[in-house]
């Protein structure tokens, strides 16, 4: 009788799951402004977070870690704005240019449709058919941001800021709480040590993960800095920072920089030269996907594929830029929590 009523259960209570995800979801959406960079912090933290066991080491009180911490990560970012600065300029001085050759490119492909349409007119009336016409219309070029547009933007991405630091700040005071508690109540009092060690296996897992790539995209940076100044391209360093900074969002990092260096090559470059940018990090990016990561980073984190891209699509639809940064972490923490073998494999690794 009772196994009748459980079974009863079962179907409602994965409707009440289902439903809840669904809700869960949705307020998540409804409030990215804010839980976008809270999650964002949580993610930070937690790569921090071999950094704050030094400091413990090292007996220096929680809170001065977690302010030192803190300050370094604003200063870090704060560094990386003003890196980038000279290219968001540079770029906004090339778009008039950039346009002329995009109108060009487009005209010239438009008269090569226009004279395969003849052709296929012309064959239609030795066919006995009908020939048509086609017409095409310019869709109207997007404005650039204006003035007014930045100046309604800066109080959302300043308490964006403001959210990040505060909930960075206090993740980092009270992480070792957060997880205990989490661990008594997904696991109960029997349970809890368990999970709470699958939460500091998760730790080590994202902190080795972040600098593994960290290395990898640094080397990459460096390497097209190298390539783009053999070139001739102008500020080829800033280039090599852009290529370090958007390759931890995978796949859409990589198409925005060949996409740039394309644009760059058509500006700068004649005849075949106009590729050489963007064919010099094609190889450059290739040889980092196919041979450099998969060695380096498969021998700490494995993840499927599949599950990869649909997890950063999914970040990207859901949160935009922060959704990207945040669905792989996400991913490696999950599975951290919810293979076994990890767990076991990594207490093993750190007993030897």
């Amino acid at each position: 009788m009772a196994n009748r009523l459980m079974s009863a259960s079962d179907p409602q209570r994965s409707a009440t799951v289902l439903i809840a995800l669904i809700v869960s979801l949705c307020a998540l959406h409804f409030a990215q402004d804010i839980a976008a960079p809270m999650t964002l912090a949580v993610v930070v933290g937690v790569i921090v977070a071999p950094l704050m066991d030094l400091f413990n080491r090292l007996r220096i009180p929680v809170g001065y870690s977690a302010t030192i911490i803190l300050i370094m990560t604003l200063a870090a970012l704060g560094l990386l704005i003003l890196a980038l600065e000279p290219l968001l300029w540079r770029v906004m001085d090339e778009i008039p240019r950039i346009r002329h050759e995009l109108q060009s490119l487009i005209y010239d492909l438009r008269g090569m449709i226009r004279g395969l349409d003849d052709m296929n007119s012309e064959v239609q009336r030795a066919l006995g058919g009908e020939a048509t016409e086609n017409s095409s219309t310019e869709g109207a070029a997007s404005a650039l941001p204006s003035v007014s547009d930045a100046l309604f933007l800066a109080p959302v991405i300043i308490g964006q800021v403001l959210v990040f630091a505060g909930t960075y700040y206090f993740f980092l005071l009270t992480r070792l709480e957060v997880y205990s508690a989490l661990a008594k109540r997904i696991g109960g009092v029997a349970q809890s040590s368990i999970i709470q060690q699958r939460f500091k296996t998760a730790e080590t897992l994202v902190s080795r993960y972040f600098v593994t790539i960290s290395f990898i995209n640094f080397g990459l940076g460096l390497a097209l800095t190298g390539v783009l100044m053999l070139l001739g391209l102008p500020l080829p360093w800033v280039w090599g920072m852009a290529a370090f900074l958007l390759n931890y969002v995978l796949y859409v990092g990589p198409a925005l920089i060949m996409a740039g260096l394309l644009l760059s090559g058509l500006v700068h470059f004649d005849g075949l030269m106009v590729g050489a940018p963007f064919l010099g990090y094609l190889s450059l990016n290739m040889m980092e996907a196919q041979f450099v990561t998969p060695s380096l980073v498969g021998k700490h984190v494995s993840l499927n594929a599949l599950l990869v891209f649909v997890a950063l699509v999914f970040g990207l639809w859901f949160w935009g830029p922060i959704g990207g940064i945040v669905s792989i972490p996400v991913m490696v923490i999950a599975a951290a929590l919810l293979d076994d073998s990890v767990v076991r494999r990594t207490v093993g690794n750190n007993g030897n």
